[in-house]
């Protein structure tokens, strides 16, 4: 199912109920232009969006079913479950050692990820790309979680993309720390060897509790809530925030290597 299925789904259910696209846009606490910039199929809805529509026009959750199977054609299936737990997360905890983490890409940094080396096709990347700035609205929604990422230095210098690309990557992870439930560390280069040179990986804390962790490898993804693994990355973690810098000396540093003001 695409997109424009579900944007038909929508609408079916609007006239269904007698509720007009401003009525749903009150009733749901969102914009009218961003209802319909979802209607017009400019931006993509959230599941938090589907599920508030779903309760207004009384569809019993038909909407938010459409929006994760439509979902689960443009991703993995392993990936729309991650993707499920990380809209759910009421704090996420991020660390990459060689890139920056997919939540704080620009597109175009994000392009040149997944374009490297030829392995998609331009439709393909077009998609993932896609895909990747979706997931951020999470960051810009009404109750976004609290996002904690660990960058390290090497990852502020590499030019993904090549000089410009990077350097409006700087000032887009500077513009993001300026939101409140943002929070970056970096690594610095001189701390040498640390717990986290081998990979990437994201940490969420559910509601009750709960938590679960995305690890990626050369192949895929994978979604674990096994205990031991969990135990094992949280003291990465520690250890990891205990060597990178204060989040004052972090945004210091970022600015530094930041070419243009």
């Amino acid at each position: 199912m695409d997109f424009d299925m579900w944007i038909r789904a929508l609408k079916a259910a609007r006239a269904s109920a007698d509720v007009s696209q401003e009525q749903l846009a009150s009733l749901v606490k969102w914009s009218p232009s961003t209802v319909a910039a979802i209607e017009t199929g400019r931006r993509r809805p959230t599941r938090e969006f589907a599920i508030a529509a779903d309760e207004v026009l009384g569809t019993g959750g038909l909407l938010a079913e459409l929006l994760e199977a439509a979902d689960r054609e443009r991703s993995p299936s392993w990936f729309a479950t991650w993707r499920s737990y990380e809209s759910q997360a009421a704090r996420l905890r991020a660390f990459e050692p060689c890139l920056i983490p997919g939540l704080l890409q620009t597109e175009e940094y994000a392009r040149a990820i997944i374009s490297a080396g030829g392995l998609n096709s331009p439709e393909k990347v077009d998609e993932l790309v896609s895909v990747r700035m979706e997931r951020q609205q999470l960051l810009t929604r009404d109750d976004p979680p609290e996002l904690v990422a660990i960058l390290d230095e090497s990852a502020l210098r590499r030019p993904v993309g090549g000089p410009a690309v990077l350097d409006s990557q700087l000032g887009h992870l500077l513009e993001l720390a300026r939101l409140p439930h943002v929070r970056l560390h970096v690594i610095p280069n001189d701390v040498g060897a640390h717990v986290g040179l081998a990979s990437g990986f994201i940490l969420a804390d559910l509601p009750g509790d709960e938590q679960v962790l995305y690890l990626e490898t050369a192949a895929r993804g994978q979604v674990v809530d096994d205990p031991d693994a969990l135990r094992l990355i949280r003291r990465k973690w520690d250890s990891l925030l205990g060597e990178a810098l204060s989040e004052r000396a972090s945004l210091d540093l970022i600015t530094k290597l930041k070419v243009t003001p």
